[in-house]
């Protein structure tokens, strides 16, 4: 399987709470799911801890989103796109299909 997505792209939401706000990838969890920076915000209450000197309260960090819900977002155009890939001089480089430029 290719991985067409890697950390560090521009991607955009398609569906849930976020729709249409745009953030780069963090990190990917397994193969499926992504952390996007500032994206899906959730809260998580914590309990403190004196042994380890952790304070409690309330936590904003961001939650995971299913691949199938994202879409790396092409900047000329301002929309989603997808993404082919193509080898030259044997390496493989990935393009928009839109209007077949290179991603850096």
């Amino acid at each position: 399987m290719i991985r067409k997505l890697r950390c560090n792209d521009l991607v955009i939401i398609l569906t849930g709470k976020d729709k249409g706000k745009t953030g780069k990838i963090k990190y990917f969890i397994k193969k499926k799911l992504v952390i996007i920076e500032g994206i899906n915000i959730i809260k998580k209450h914590s309990k403190p801890n004196p042994t380890r000197s952790h304070t409690g309260g309330i936590i904003e960090k961001e939650a995971a989103i299913h691949i199938s819900n994202i879409a790396i977002f092409n900047k000329e155009t301002e929309k989603a796109d997808r993404i082919g890939i193509r080898y030259i001089q044997g390496r493989k480089k990935r393009f928009f299909k839109s209007n077949n430029k290179y991603i850096e």
